[in-house]
This record gives structure tokens, C-alpha cells and sequence, in this order.
């Protein structure tokens, strides 16, 4: 079922999501000084682009330093960004079939305006044929 949902999403919305994500971080790349942000656009983008069987999380390490950085991130990307998901996630709801995607969407617009202090890990169901616990 994730890679059904996987293949919709990626056809519908993950694509275009990932290249604007992929924008911003190289775009915040330019600068020295923001190069922490465009590499959390790259790992936020990466979860874009592919996001069912994984999940995000805090960090427990996060602190002052990442809400911080993401007063910055919120003025220069994010905003924009979550407004691509609230616009893509209204337009996904439009059909039955597009409800979860745009659900989906939904749930990316806190993480795309304070993606700091947060890490993207693999979600482990513990069924049969889960190879994550083999071994």
C-alpha cells in the first residue's frame, strides 16, 4: 500500500513539491551563512518526494538554536513552501482518490515552516516481511 501511495503521490504532487524544495535549498546554498537551511530544505524535500513508510520526528537534541533558525527559515522559504502545500493539498482533496495525498500535504506545512530541530527515520511496522528486523 506505501508504494501505491508513493507512486500517486510522486505523480501527483511529490515531483513538483521536491523541486521547490530543491529551489530553496539551493538558493539558501549561495550564502555561507545559510547553508544549514539549504541543507534542510534538501532533507525536507527528500521526505517530499517519497513520504509514506517514513515519518519525521524531534530531535532531542534540538534547543533554542533551532527555533531560532526557524524564525530565519520561515522569512526566507517557508512560507512559500507551505503555501505550495496548502494550494496542492486543496487541489488534491477536489477527487476521492486524492483525499489522503492532500491530507498528506497537510501534514507537511508545520514541517515545512520549522523543519529544524526535526529528523525524517524510517517507520518500522514489524510485520512478516519486514526486513528491518531480520537480522
Amino acid at each position: 500500500m506505501r508504494l501505491i501511495l508513493n507512486v500517486l503521490w510522486l505523480v501527483l504532487s511529490g515531483f513538483w513539491l521536491f523541486l521547490g524544495y530543491l529551489g530553496a535549498g539551493v538558493v539558501l546554498c549561495i550564502l555561507i551563512l545559510t547553508i544549514p537551511w539549504g541543507i534542510a530544505s534538501f532533507r525536507i524535500g527528500l521526505y517530499a518526494l517519497w513520504p509514506f513508510g517514513r515519518e519525521i520526528v524531534p530531535k532531542p537534541t534540538a534547543g533554542v538554536g533551532s527555533f531560532l533558525g526557524n524564525v530565519v527559515w520561515v522569512i526566507l522559504a517557508g512560507w512559500w513552501l507551505a503555501l505550495g502545500h496548502i494550494i496542492t493539498g486543496l487541489a488534491l482533496c477536489i477527487t476521492i482518490i486524492g483525499i489522503p495525498l492532500g491530507i498528506a500535504n497537510f501534514k507537511l506545512v508545520p514541517v515545512s515552516l520549522m523543519p529544524l530541530g526535526k529528523e525524517v527515520r524510517e517507520i518500522r511496522r514489524g510485520g512478516p516481511f519486514d526486513r528491518t528486523l531480520a537480522g
